[in-house]
């Protein structure tokens, strides 16, 4: 698997060879961020906090924003480490300060040990300073504290003359189950699908900044089809994970589709096929995932229209059902709930709606067998979808905050706040 990498200086996106010398700028970063998260986690490198020199933390905060990050560079102490942790970074990576005793108050599926070696000897402080110690001396060390390993051969860094295949396959021994990442040198696809073979991720900056290798080609690597077209069935999804459809990808239109977010596909009567071109259901691309034989994608987008089915349903299997269809069929009523209806009174009558949530979440307090429950909680949907869509605010996008809420570290202490309308409605069931 491909991670696109994104080293920063000066609040610039930049590559050094070999840890030293600057090789290229390569412009604002937040534009990487975007295009490089629809592949999957970028990792994102602080050099000026890892150097001492200051540090680019609030542009790290903004590229979260945009993209599932791991962050890196600085970071030597737990309270740095959470901080990320809880502002959403998938994980930490920590490289002098990967020591047993701070690791030990870290979640250990969310942080990176990053092993930087010039020739086999893993040196720390920017780079900049000798520890005497192998990569395999502190796979060995570290591998029961830490959720994966990123492996830099500093040698080869930004100089685009490949990596050391050899010493790949010995780290891997050395690792075991824990992943590993390998950055330094890789420039080409052969060499990131080998990896990728090997249970193994690669990290890439210079290659793809220069264009030795496309965004897209890198990503598709570790790609096979037992088709004679050599085409890969793509499962499209929306940002609720409902499936809307199969459809089929190559390298131009995997290619077209990275380079405009949208969706772009390959049709076996017309070629490249862009989404909604004419009928106006065009689609956003969020993201692509490879499936685990290699041989199948997935894309996440935000479908506009009346869907992707070209019989005018949501999806090619009809219209969705549950949470998501109710979603979506709130944010049509906003505009189009007949007049009189109890919806539309709804959207028009804000204390009607507030006195509604507070009186549905009594008595979901209140319920106590299963049937009871069950009814109460429909009730609560219902209303919320109505806040929802009155607010402008998509269940996705409900989900993303929970999604991101589930990622902190730092817990708040939950105590019911007292005085409130479920409260007194609550109180006033039970006089």
């Amino acid at each position: 698997m491909l991670i696109p990498s994104i080293d920063l200086m000066g609040g610039q996106a930049v590559q050094l060879i070999g840890g030293k010398e600057h090789a290229l700028d390569a412009g604002d970063p937040r534009p990487l961020a975007t295009s490089f998260g629809r592949i999957g986690e970028v990792a994102v490198i602080d050099l000026d906090a890892a150097l001492g020199q200051g540090d680019n933390r609030a542009l790290i905060e903004d590229l979260l924003s945009r993209a599932r990050c791991r962050v890196g560079g600085g970071i030597r102490s737990v309270e740095q480490a959470i901080r990320w942790l809880d502002l959403g970074a998938g994980c930490v990576i920590l490289g002098t300060a990967a020591r047993p005793d701070l690791l030990r108050k870290l979640p250990r599926e969310r942080v990176m040990a990053a092993l930087d070696a010039v020739h086999g000897e893993v040196v720390v402080d920017g780079w900049t300073k000798k520890t005497g110690a192998t990569i395999e001396d502190r796979i060995a060390e570290l591998r029961a504290h830490v959720g994966s390993f990123l492996i830099t051969f500093i040698e080869r860094e930004g100089r685009m003359k490949g990596t050391d295949m050899g010493r790949v396959e010995t780290i891997l021994r050395a690792a075991g189950d824990v992943p590993v990442t390998f950055a330094g040198g890789i420039t080409t696809v052969d060499e990131i699908a080998a990896i990728d073979r090997l249970g193994a991720d690669t990290q890439v900056g210079m290659a793809l900044y220069t264009g030795a290798i496309g965004l897209a080609e890198a990503f598709a690597a570790p790609l096979g089809s037992d088709r004679p077209d050599g085409l890969w069935p793509t499962i499209v999804v929306d940002q609720g994970g409902i499936a809307l459809g199969l459809a089929w990808s190559d390298a131009e239109s995997l290619t077209e589709a990275l380079r405009l977010g949208t969706g772009v596909y390959h049709s076996r009567q017309r070629g490249l096929w862009r989404k909604g071109e004419s009928s106006g259901a065009v689609q956003e691309l969020l993201r692509v995932d490879l499936d685990c034989d290699r041989d199948t994608l997935r894309f996440q987008v935000r479908q506009a229209g009346s869907g992707f089915c070209h019989r005018g349903t949501w999806s090619c299997f009809g219209e969705d059902a549950g949470l998501s269809g109710l979603s979506r069929r709130m944010a049509a009523r906003k505009e189009s709930a007949p007049l009189g209806s109890y919806t539309r009174r709804l959207f028009e009558d804000r204390s009607l709606l507030d006195s509604k949530l507070c009186e549905e979440a009594a008595e979901l307090a209140q319920a106590r067998s299963p049937d009871e429950v069950r009814h109460e909680v429909a009730d609560v949907f219902y209303f919320t979808m109505v806040a929802m869509a009155r607010g402008g605010v998509t269940l996705a996008e409900v989900e993303a905050e929970l999604d991101a809420r589930s990622r902190r570290i730092t817990r708040r202490p939950g105590d019911a706040k007292p005085d409130t309308g479920a409260a007194n409605g609550a109180q006033e069931r039970q006089s």
